[in-house]
């Protein structure tokens, strides 16, 4: 089966999450300055979100780009991935509209955590299609991006019970970790001329 459709969809679906994510911002109700100050936590629980979709987009594109067929199971994979991946509007606007408060920021952890699992679901998948030999599976290699964001997650969530902010400092620190895009896969595909 061709890759084209998986990759439209994931990119309509990804956008749709974005643009639900952007209609959470309301306008102030005033011109000044100052009015800002209400919206500020709404925009930025968008700023974080929008990152992490653009993360997710960014290494899905390289993901996909180096399965040379999909299955079935790689199909339901990736809708697993975008589940999770469809939460973020809720988890981003409860955030924002409850000025970080300790279950708001445990469930946006959790879902960032199994948002994660998705994904190594969706490789997991791909490498298997392909083989265990493929320039995938050798790129990803022991993985200790992916096995540090989901130990900060791990503490992250507990952690947003006791002091919120520290957890929101640790989902910033693995976006920070991950904002340039998986260049192991990237190398792999340009080594391969894919």
């Amino acid at each position: 089966m061709s890759k084209n459709r998986l990759e439209a969809f994931s990119d309509g679906v990804l956008a749709i999450i974005i643009t639900i994510m952007v209609l959470e911002l309301k306008v102030p109700h005033g011109v000044e300055l100052s009015a800002l100050k209400p919206v500020l936590p709404v925009f930025l629980s968008y700023v974080l979100s929008f990152i992490y979709v653009g993360i997710y987009w960014n290494n899905h594109h390289h993901l996909l780009s180096s399965a040379r067929h999909v299955s079935g199971g790689i199909l339901w994979a990736n809708l697993h991935l975008l589940f999770w991946l469809s939460l973020f509007p809720f988890t981003t606007a409860w955030i924002g509209e409850n000025r970080v408060a300790s279950a708001p920021v445990a469930i946006y952890g959790f879902v960032l955590l199994m948002a994660a699992i998705a994904y190594l679901v969706l490789q997991r998948a791909i490498i298997l299609r392909q083989g265990r030999e493929t320039q995938l599976a050798v790129a990803i290699g022991s993985d200790g991006k992916g096995k540090l964001s989901f130990a900060s997650y791990l503490i992250a969530i507990p952690l947003a019970f006791v002091q919120p902010w520290i957890a929101i400092g640790l989902y910033v620190l693995v976006a920070l970790l991950w904002l340039i895009p998986d260049r192991r896969i990237e190398c792999a595909l340009e080594k391969s001329g894919a």
